[in-house]
């Protein structure tokens, strides 16, 4: 008999304080080629999944933004041209190799000055209450150990009546198109992760860890359980990626 608590890593189930640093070697072992497989896996249409996440954060000039597993820094350059030199945004990632490449190709753009990285755990968030006007994770909420908790940290850190944007992958809301989405991703994804960053195997944890995420249901109540307040959810692409929305009051 034993009181470990478990949770999921992939199809796995591993003890809570193993899954970190087991999601943390994935995103070492990815980094230098993410952007890439980006690409690839989507056909350039996380492109535009990112688009409409600018577009529904609302964000103004002399605003300040948290893009949390803001990885390579994709939404983290478009918020920093919008809020400009009067803004700013913080690009946090839990990830040490995810936020280096993300900080060197953003200082490649040159865009330096109102962008901050920070090395972060979602769930612990290192800010004071009412900082942000708008957060943002993309495709980094599935790999957190508690989301429950990562939830409330983001309420916490949110400015009174400030917009919690998660854009993560999830449903799709056809059987035919499930099925679809299965072959791709057991089979066709783990493939492309060999030949193009030699690493199957820390593509096949990303697709496990997609079917592991809540459906678009189950995240609303979350954030409302949360604290949140009109939240709502966005099918993108067949349901295949939703965008959720959520208020702090």
């Amino acid at each position: 008999m034993t009181d470990r608590k478990t949770t999921h890593f992939g199809y796995q189930e591993v003890p809570v304080e193993e899954k970190a640093g087991r999601v943390a070697e994935v995103f070492h072992s990815v980094a230098a080629r993410y952007d890439v497989m980006n690409d690839l896996m989507s056909g350039g249409i996380h492109r535009l999944w990112k688009r409409f996440t600018i577009e529904l954060s609302g964000a103004r000039p002399g605003q300040t933004i948290l893009d949390i597993a803001g990885g390579t820094g994709d939404l983290t350059a478009r918020f920093s041209r919008i809020v400009g030199p009067e803004g700013q945004v913080v690009l946090a990632d839990i990830n040490e190799s995810m936020l280096r490449v993300g900080r060197d190709r953003l200082l490649d753009r040159g865009i330096a000055g109102n962008v901050v990285p920070v090395q972060a755990d979602a769930q612990y968030l290192p800010f004071p209450d009412n900082t942000f006007d708008c957060i943002t994770i993309a495709f980094g909420l599935r790999n957190v150990t508690d989301k429950d908790l990562a939830l409330r940290a983001m309420l916490r850190v949110l400015k009174p009546g400030g917009r919690l944007l998660v854009l993560e992958f999830s449903k799709p809301q056809s059987k035919l198109l499930e099925k679809i989405y299965d072959q791709y991703s057991f089979r066709l994804l783990p493939l492309m992760g060999k030949l193009v960053a030699d690493d199957a195997d820390s593509y096949r944890y990303l697709a496990e860890s997609i079917r592991m995420h809540p459906d678009q249901e189950t995240l609303k109540q979350m954030m409302v359980d949360a604290g949140f307040v009109d939240c709502e959810f966005h099918n993108m692409t067949g349901g295949v990626v939703a965008l959720h929305k959520g208020l702090k009051p």
